[in-house]
């Protein structure tokens, strides 16, 4: 297990002794309420697992024994800590109810194997005396994918945990694939690849909590995905572990003969079976980065461009936009406090330059060889230019890179204040983007606005492009708002519900790399349309006939 569970938050992100980013006293709390138009920032801390009760586990005694034999007595875990931490993922959704002490859903028992035969002989098991299990790696997912949903009352459910296997089995440095052990962590990953100056490139918001497994499960994507691609790129076979034995799909570089079964396990979310391991492409470590800034005038002008440059072919790694909202919130957020002549200078500047009112940050990231990302910082220079960009340097780029990661740790003390956040995402094509944008914007605010608890309360709605390809982009959505205290969870349903319903009506898919787990299943239907749920469900009966694997996920 390369991080020890008892070292992570199991009701929260990151570890359980880490920095408060945003501590009493802190000048961002002032503007936050101000901003949400909230007379106080309530306290609302999260309730402590010794106050908890947790369900009874409903395993025999002849059930942890059988485990047992299969991985060792250490490795079966029923522990209160245990359950509790594998008993959802790390939603906004999942967080309002592992905060307020309901863990109705928790496993009755997590078993951590340590090879892909283990994982097989607990899921024949499983099978044979139909036990449910719900397959965990990070346990980061968005959108209740790993939460622990019995098929009903009785039902016995176990979480099979694959952080043990941790291992890079084979690397073709003349393929340049690796064939790597699925309950890798992104950190452990890269550590070991780059000390042979190889990389696989796959960096989430999510990486240091998520595994390679994780990443292929719900079709993932790294924030430089224009360049290392999204899982079902990256991803050349895996081998799986499911109630009818072992699948191991092909691993040649194209084929013919018929559809490419990878993409079927990549985005199949443990509804199939467990990812024991998974051949990757890899790259070598590039040579040079170059992440900058541009400032656009409004929105529309940034999308022209991010248009352009997937148009032109350019290598780069990343184009991420941000809209107004968003390029002032994380402005202001970082800023607040600050001010004194150089802020003030700044806007003076903005103002000058017909970018005071509403600018929108675009980050473009360049990686390759020197001579490739010298060129191609020209090139996206020239275009930017072209549409009416402001070059605002390497400074904001270099800011983003090296905190990257930092955002989801902001959630928990807001969550200890009253305020929500969450996250959503979808995507579409280039001549739909701006009404995506705009439909989706609009509906969140008017659920915000309908669900606020105060006369006064307000939300913040922001998104931006993210990954983008010749012909569309993904669209990521931010939205912080004042919880409604006595209905948290309706409120969030209510808004979830407008969002989604947003992006169906107008040409978006309900998910573009978050996956669909638990969250997004009443919108399947519409999006893959009856005939498609009727070969996935046709699928999984026939590798999980009981339908012990994941239930709940992905199908409705």
């Amino acid at each position: 297990m390369t991080i020890d569970r008892q070292t992570l938050r199991w009701n929260g992100w990151g570890p359980a002794k880490q920095d408060n980013p945003l501590p009493d006293g802190a000048p961002q709390w002032g503007w936050i309420r101000e901003t949400l138009g909230l007379s106080v920032l309530p306290s609302t801390p999260a309730k402590r697992l010794s106050d908890i009760t947790l369900t009874p586990c409903h395993l025999s005694a002849d059930d942890i024994e059988s485990f047992e034999k299969i991985v060792g007595n250490n490795q079966v875990r029923t522990d209160d800590y245990e359950r509790a931490f594998h008993a959802r993922g790390k939603s906004y959704h999942d967080l309002l109810y592992v905060r307020a002490g309901d863990l109705a859903v928790a496993p009755d028992g997590v078993i951590y194997p340590r090879s892909s035969a283990e994982v097989q002989q607990l899921i024949t098991l499983c099978a044979d005396r139909n036990i449910a299990i719900v397959p965990f790696g990070g346990g980061s997912s968005v959108v209740g994918g790993v939460n622990a949903h019995a098929r009903n009352a009785e039902d016995k459910l176990v979480t099979i945990d694959t952080t043990l296997m941790d291992k890079i089995l084979e690397i073709d440095r003349v393929s340049m694939t690796a064939r790597i052990e699925a309950g890798i962590y992104g950190p452990a990953l890269e550590e070991k690849l780059q000390a042979q100056g190889l990389t696989l490139g796959h960096y989430p918001q999510s990486f240091q909590f998520s595994t390679l497994g994780g990443w292929v499960a719900a079709r993932g994507a790294g924030q430089q995905s224009n360049r290392y691609g999204k899982a079902e790129k990256w991803l050349v076979s895996t081998r799986l572990a499911t109630p009818a034995g072992t699948w191991s799909t092909e691993e040649t570089p194209a084929s013919a003969a018929g559809p490419n079964l990878n993409q079927i396990v990549a985005g199949s979310e443990g509804t199939l079976g467990i990812i024991c391991d998974a051949t990757v492409k890899i790259h070598a470590i590039p040579a040079a980065k170059d992440y900058r800034g541009y400032l656009f005038k409004n929105f529309e002008a940034g999308v022209d461009v991010a248009r352009e440059i997937n148009h032109a072919g350019i290598p780069v790694a990343m184009v991420r936009l941000s809209d107004a909202p968003e390029t002032y919130f994380f402005q202001a957020f970082s800023a607040t406090g600050a001010g004194g002549l150089k802020s003030k200078l700044q806007n003076l500047f903005l103002k000058w330059k017909g970018l005071a009112d509403n600018p929108c940050l675009m980050l473009i990231g360049i990686e390759g060889e020197k001579e490739t990302v010298s060129w191609a910082r020209e090139r996206t220079e020239a275009i930017c230019k072209k549409g009416g960009a402001l070059a605002i340097g390497s400074g904001a780029g270099d800011k983003w890179y090296h905190g990257r990661f930092n955002s989801p740790y902001a959630r928990d003390p807001m969550m200890d204040r009253g305020v929500g956040i969450d996250t959503l995402e979808t995507s579409t094509h280039w001549s739909n983007i701006m009404n995506l944008h705009q439909k989706v914007t609009s509906a969140i605010e008017a659920a915000i606005e309908d669900t606020k608890a105060e006369p006064a309360a307000k939300g913040i709605v922001m998104g931006h492009v993210g990954h983008s390809y010749p012909d569309g982009a993904s669209l990521y959505f931010t939205f912080v708002f004042p919880r409604d205290l006595k209905d948290e969870v309706g409120q969030w349903q209510k808004i979830k519900r407008a969002a989604s319903d947003a992006i169906l009506a107008n040409g978006g898919t309900i998910s573009h790399h978050h996956g669909v787990g638990t969250d997004h299943t009443p919108w399947m239907e519409e999006e893959k349309g009856s005939m498609g749920l009727s070969l996935l469900r046709t699928l999984k009966e026939k590798l999980d006939p009981k339908g012990i694997m994941n239930p709940g996920k992905l199908l409705p």
